[in-house]
């Protein structure tokens, strides 16, 4: 009875192990199928982290431009401050030596005057006249621009030849352009360049009185201020920018 089983299981024996053969295929597959699915799965959940990434780093990049904006307005407002300093430095020095120099004047006047001497039209007082410069001047760097406007305005007509005249004009006309005031300022820019020509700030004054005709769209006056500067001033370097600029139009 044994034997005849182990011949039936002899003769089953290939049949089984044909049968196995074939099998393994359909598992290999299956299994290759399912490596597939878990490999597209961990791609797409890195294409989603790549996603996330790219999203930070475009949100950094728009933080980082308007950080570097806000650093070029803060950049461009100090360097506007220590002009106004260092102009500040250099008039109180010629304030105070004018101040001596019209106080011996004076002085010899009153010991070489006759005894019947003409009045002469009062002098305005020094100290005053400081005072309400320094004013005009104090608005301006509290960035109080309608008001250093209008005390700088007030300066010159009460003090038309004050040896702080050029000044005035020139932080006057520049605090119109920060009030908004193009007209009073391109006014103020230009009477600045022809009362004082050969001030340093020439240059400078007529490449801003350019920026307000601009706002006020008087394109013809801008073209004529920007041939000026080019002509009158050909070596600064708003001169420079003038004649590119023409070149340009």
């Amino acid at each position: 009875m044994l034997a005849g089983f182990a011949a039936r299981i002899a003769a089953l024996l290939p049949v089984l192990m044909l049968a196995s053969l074939l099998a393994m295929p359909a598992r290999a597959g299956m299994f290759d199928d399912e490596e597939a699915r878990n490999r597209i799965e961990q791609l797409r959940a890195e294409l989603k982290e790549l996603g996330k990434r790219g999203d930070t780093i475009s949100r950094n990049q728009i933080d980082f431009a308007n950080q570097v904006e806000a650093i070029k307005t803060d950049l461009a407002r100090l360097r506007g401050q220590i002009e106004v300093l260092t102009y500040e430095l250099e008039a109180a020095q010629k304030r105070q030596k004018d101040f001596y120099v019209d106080l011996d004047n004076r002085l010899r006047k009153l010991e070489q005057a006759p005894v019947e001497a003409k009045t002469e039209a009062p002098k305005p007082d020094p100290a005053l006249e400081t005072r309400d410069y320094e004013t005009a001047l104090a608005n301006l760097k509290a960035a109080k621009f309608k008001e250093a406007a209008v005390s700088f305005l007030a300066f010159i007509k009460a003090y038309p030849n004050s040896t702080l005249a050029a000044s005035a004009h020139y932080w006057g006309a520049y605090a119109h352009a920060q009030a908004k005031d193009h007209a009073g300022a391109a006014d103020l820019f230009a009477r600045f360049v022809a009362g004082w020509p050969g001030d340093d700030r020439a240059p400078g004054a007529l490449e801003s009185r350019v920026a307000s005709l601009e706002a006020l769209r008087d394109l013809k006056g801008a073209r004529a201020t920007l041939e000026q500067l080019a002509e009158k001033y050909p070596a600064s370097e708003a001169g420079k920018r003038a004649k590119l600029r023409l070149k340009k139009k």
